[in-house]
Formats: structure tokens, C-alpha cells, sequence
């Protein structure tokens, strides 16, 4: 199984996951070419990828949907109050009619040979959910675009082989930075985005010894650094009422705009 990050950041997001069995892409908020150039850089192409597993419908997640659908009109999972924000989307362009497979969080559905589990969290979109993937024995998440969390998806990432995680802004440098202060309100709140300590404290929930490879992405460009983010992680869980330390498990930050390397166990 593998989990790369083809992009992860503010301003787009597409992840590869899967298997001999079936890949598939989770988001598509870059372009199509560049889709394509990082699937080619971990020895995929388009016509690899089975399924696409949508997040949310802000634009860091689907910009480049309707360019890869028109090319390669491939299954789309989301939920049907996010396939709905995508229809209407202004600038989208005609999609194809029968790609859509509307899940429900919770819920567990066969792609590509393996159970894709949408669970929910809480962000300011129609109705987000993160992902869990399993198969052949082993399992992987990509979880980002949440404010919080709570024991529901500290449950849903439990047991994991490897993870991309949000670990979106320092609050200090968010707090005084230039954003204005709604824009600040909404990142700290609820339905905003993990800071890199919460992504460490979430982290300290789910760690144990079969997890071995975490991506830390979807970094602010202007609220993070990727050194801040990973030493900030790292001094979090060495801190941590648990008996492991950040060197156990394979932590690296996902790039915003270039593919990460390729996680392959």
C-alpha cells in the first residue's frame, strides 16, 4: 500500500493512496498537469487511479476537478450535500453525468479492492469528511480541514499503518500576522483548521507501534513554516503521556506545492 502527497497545502491539495488493487486520488485542488506530473513521479499515470474521494467543496480541493473528470471520467465519492456545492461550483464546466457515488459518513464503501470510510469533521462546508482506507491488512487516513477533534475521530484513526494530517497554522504567527481578524477567527475556531500543537495532541491520542509514517500537511503559507510545523510536532509527542517519541514514526511535512516522497509498506 501507498500514501503520497502530490500537493498539500492552502492553496490545493490531492493525495495518492492504494494499492496494486486500485489507487485512488483523495481531492483534486491542483491542476490537471500537475496531477499528472506527480502521479508519473511515483510511477502512476491517470489511468492507475479508480476512484476520486472529495473532502469538501472549497476550492483548495476541487479546482482542478473538472479538467481531470473531462480527461478521465472516473468514479467521484462524496457526500451528497458536497456533490451538490460541486455542480454548482461557477466555472466548473459541463461534468460528466454518472460519476458521482454520493456516500454517507460512517459508512463503509468498496473502491478499488479496498473499504473507503468517510467520517465526519467539522469544518465550514456543506458537509466535510476525512477518510479512512483499508486493505490487505493495512490502513490509512488522510485527515485535514478540521477545527477540532474529538473522540469520533480519534476512534476513526485509530490503528493506522500511516497518515496525512493537518497541522495547518502556528497560532502565534496566525494571531499577528496580516489576515484580517475574521479570517483569523474563523482558522482558530471550531470549523477552521488543526494548528501544528492540536496536530500534535491529536496525534498523542492515536500513536502506537504499528503506525509508522505520518505526512504532516495542508500548511498555511503565510501561518507556518515547515520547520515551525515539524518541531513543533515532534516536541509535542516526545512530550507525550505515551511511550514512543517522533523519531518511531517516519514524521515528515507534505509540500505545498510538490509531490512528497512516496510512503510504500
Amino acid at each position: 500500500m501507498i500514501l503520497a502527497s502530490i500537493a498539500s497545502g492552502s492553496s490545493g491539495n490531492c493525495i495518492c493512496a492504494g494499492g496494486p488493487g486500485g489507487y485512488v486520488l483523495v481531492d483534486a485542488g491542483i491542476s490537471l498537469r500537475a496531477v499528472e506530473d506527480g502521479l508519473h513521479g511515483f510511477g502512476l499515470s491517470l489511468g492507475d487511479v479508480g476512484a476520486l474521494l472529495v473532502t469538501h467543496e472549497h476550492s483548495d480541493h476541487i479546482k482542478g476537478l473538472g479538467p481531470l473528470l473531462r480527461k478521465s471520467p472516473i468514479p467521484v465519492y462524496a457526500t451528497a450535500e458536497t456533490i451538490g456545492k460541486i455542480k454548482d461550483t461557477p466555472g466548473m464546466g459541463k461534468l460528466p453525468g454518472d460519476v458521482f457515488c454520493p456516500i454517507v459518513p460512517g459508512m463503509p464503501v468498496r473502491v478499488g479492492g479496498m473499504q473507503v470510510t468517510a467520517f465526519g469533521v467539522d469544518h465550514d462546508a456543506a458537509n466535510p469528511v476525512a477518510f479512512r482506507l483499508e486493505g490487505d491488512g493495512k490502513a490509512v487516513a488522510v485527515a485535514t480541514d478540521m477545527g477540532h477533534f474529538d473522540d469520533g475521530i480519534v476512534e476513526a484513526l485509530t490503528g493506522l499503518d500511516a497518515l496525512l494530517l493537518e497541522a495547518n497554522h502556528d497560532v502565534e504567527m496566525l494571531r499577528a500576522g496580516s489576515y484580517p481578524q475574521h479570517l483569523k477567527r474563523r482558522i482558530l475556531g471550531d470549523f477552521g483548521h488543526l494548528s501544528n500543537e492540536n496536530a500534535g495532541r491529536l496525534l498523542n491520542r492515536i500513536v502506537h507501534a504499528r503506525l509508522k509514517h505520518i505526512l504532516l500537511g495542508h500548511l498555511s503559507q503565510e501561518n507556518n513554516h515547515p520547520a515551525l510545523c515539524f518541531e513543533t510536532v515532534k516536541r509535542v509527542i516526545d512530550e507525550g503521556e505515551h511511550d514512543f517519541c517522533a523519531s518511531d514514526f517516519g514524521l515528515v511535512v507534505a509540500g505545498r506545492n510538490r509531490p512528497s516522497e512516496l510512503v510504500e509498506w
